[in-house]
C-alpha cells in the first residue's frame, strides 16, 4: 500500500508524526496522509495523495508543508517508487477544527 510506504518514509524523515486520520487529541504539529485516487496499468500503479500539514500558525503550517515537499521528493530513491510529482500545494486551513494547515497533492507511480 502506497500510504504505508509514505507514512514510514515521512516518519523517518520528518520531526513530526504522520497519521491516516485526524482525531480530537492531536499534537501541535503533524501530517495527515489522505489518498484521494489511483489506478493501475500494466503493472504500474498510480495514486493521488494529499498530505496535510497542520501547525499552530499559518507560517508554521506553510513551513512544515515545505519540509514535507522536500521529504517526498527524496522518495524517488526508493525501489518501490517509479516517479513522484507535486500536483499542487496551497493554504487549506481547517475551518471545522479551526487549525492551520497546508495541503500538498502528489501523484505517485509505484510498483
Amino acid at each position: 500500500m502506497i500510504e504505508v510506504i509514505i507514512k514510514q518514509y515521512l516518519d523517518e524523515h520528518l520531526d513530526v508524526p504522520s497519521f491516516f486520520e485526524h482525531n480530537t487529541k492531536m499534537p501541535a504539529r503533524f501530517v495527515v496522509i489522505d489518498r484521494t485516487g489511483g489506478n493501475e496499468r500494466t503493472g504500474l500503479k498510480s495514486a493521488v495523495v494529499a498530505l496535510q500539514s497542520y501547525a499552530e500558525s499559518l507560517y508554521e503550517a506553510a513551513s512544515l508543508n515545505e519540509r514535507v515537499k522536500e521529504a517526498v521528493a527524496g522518495m524517488i530513491g526508493l525501489d518501490a517508487i517509479a516517479s513522484v510529482r507535486l500536483n499542487s500545494d496551497y493554504n487549506f486551513t481547517d475551518t471545522e477544527t479551526k487549525r492551520y494547515r497546508y495541503q500538498a497533492v502528489f501523484e505517485f507511480k509505484y510498483y
